[in-house]
């Protein structure tokens, strides 16, 4: 990015960040940016992405560069870029000049990095050679798929107290990754029109996104197969009769994303068949908003969607039986396995590089029931924590067509009934809501959701 562009706020912002870790922890913290991964050969490589936590602190996406932090002091390690590198891409701000626009105390260059280690926390890099340097120049183990100990554990901790509660250079952020998703959402809808493949509407959808000098957040989801929660195939055929199912979001310069999911038939109309279905995750989506508010626990918002999802397919006939014991039978994840959402921030799944430490209050633990075992955030709800909701309903073959799964639900699921809904794939519909000191703020709200909305932005 070009850093003449950077908000003037921005270093007073990361100061204020700085300030408030150094309130809550106590020891220096050295935290590196991470290193570009090679594709195929050492010169062609993956784009570069900034940890996150680095980016937290430093706000910008500096490539090789380490910052440490003591008494909410800090300290830039970075080196001007070579000859070579000026030749291959041009002129870059020289190191003094970032540190400026940082706010940081102070600059050096890398190599003076190991005189400053001497009692620091860090988190684990995700690139190997980074995370090999951090091992190495620590003398302990840090690995990004190792648990936390000691003084790393304490810093990560304090790191989630802050990054929970967004302040208001992350919300000015997330609310342009919100309004540029949103265009990216409605170009794609439009795309459909003409689209000969699912490639063509994710074309539509990211050009929306790179024409920003934005990035994706997260592989893009565009997909006919809906019941394939993760797709990245982009082959199919849009046909008639299909559901397109699009996972989309953008990701700010400053690494800030947005995590959207829209539904729609590619012929502007749904089928009588899909309306129903799409009607009772729309009845769980709009639930579960309107319960969002200070206090809630989140766990509870995934109990309403799978009530409400369960209540909407008993009523067509899918399901058979109390609502109530059909979910505490876990019977509605065999259409809806996931969890209803989850934190969104600078990671599109907020700091899961830290396992559930962020997702999970302190003393809770994942749940090995069926419905709940992908529940990615079992928390209270605070003022300026930001989540998504995505109730969903899916077909999985892998699912509906085990032999012990048909004998354990005999009772409990229509299986004719069912049949009748095959052009069902898959429908998911997600927003991001900020929780706020009054209720919540739906941050991508202008994405109508309501099934006659959605048609008119398909035919135009």
């Amino acid at each position: 990015m070009n850093i003449h562009d950077v908000d003037a706020r921005l270093a007073d912002i990361l100061r204020d960040r700085r300030r408030r870790l150094a309130e809550i922890f106590a020891a220096p913290v050295v935290l590196w940016s991470g290193r570009r991964s090679p594709r195929n050969f050492a010169a062609n490589t993956f784009p570069f992405r900034a940890s996150s936590h680095f980016l937290y602190f430093a706000g910008l996406p500096l490539e090789n560069a380490a910052i440490c932090l003591e008494s909410g002091q800090l300290t830039l390690f970075i080196d001007d870029p070579s000859p070579s590198h000026t030749l291959w891409h041009g002129e870059t701000p020289a190191k003094e000049e970032i540190a400026q626009k940082i706010g940081a105390d102070a600059v050096l260059p890398m190599a003076e990095l190991p005189a400053h280690l001497a009692g620091v926390a860090t988190i684990p890099v995700q690139d190997a050679a980074t995370w090999t340097e951090q091992t190495q120049l620590l003398d302990r183990w840090v690995l990004p798929e190792r648990p936390l100990e000691g003084i790393d554990l304490e810093l990560a901790k304090a790191i989630v107290t802050l990054r929970l509660i967004h302040d208001a250079g992350a919300l000015a952020e997330l609310r342009k990754a919100a309004a540029v998703t949103i265009n990216a959402h409605k170009a794609g809808m439009a795309a459909t029109r003409k689209a000969k493949t699912e490639a063509d509407i994710r074309a539509a959808m990211e050009g929306v996104i790179i024409a920003e000098n934005m990035s994706c957040a997260y592989a893009s989801i565009v997909t006919i197969h809906g019941e394939v929660l993760h797709s990245d195939r982009y082959h199919n055929k849009i046909q008639a009769g299909n559901l397109v199912l699009a996972d989309v979001g953008t990701e700010t310069a400053t690494g800030w994303a947005a995590d959207v999911t829209r539904t729609w038939a590619v012929t502007g109309k749904f089928s009588s068949t899909q309306r129903d279905i799409y009607d009772v995750v729309l009845a769980a989506h709009d639930a579960c908003i309107a319960k969002v508010s200070p206090g809630v626990e989140y766990r509870d918002l995934h109990f309403l969607a799978a009530t409400t999802i369960a209540e909407g397919l008993v009523d067509l006939g899918i399901l058979q039986g109390n609502v109530e014991d059909l979910v505490e039978r876990d019977i509605h994840a065999l259409f809806f396995p996931h969890g209803v959402g989850h934190l969104l921030g600078l990671d599109v799944h907020d700091m899961e590089d830290l396992g559930d430490l962020a997702g999970y209050e302190p003393g809770r633990t994942r749940s090995d029931r069926f419905g709940l075992g992908y529940l990615r955030l079992d928390r209270p709800l605070r003022p300026g924590m930001l989540v998504t909701i995505e109730p969903g309903f899916y077909q999985v073959p892998a699912i509906l067509n085990n032999p012990e799964v048909r004998t354990a639900y005999q009772d409990a699921v229509n299986w004719e009934r069912l049949m009748q809904f095959a052009d069902v794939r898959g429908i998911r519909i997600e927003d991001d809501v900020l929780v706020t000191e009054a209720g919540s703020e739906v941050l991508t709200a202008a994405l109508p959701t309501k099934a006659e909305d959605i048609e008119q932005l398909v035919r135009g």
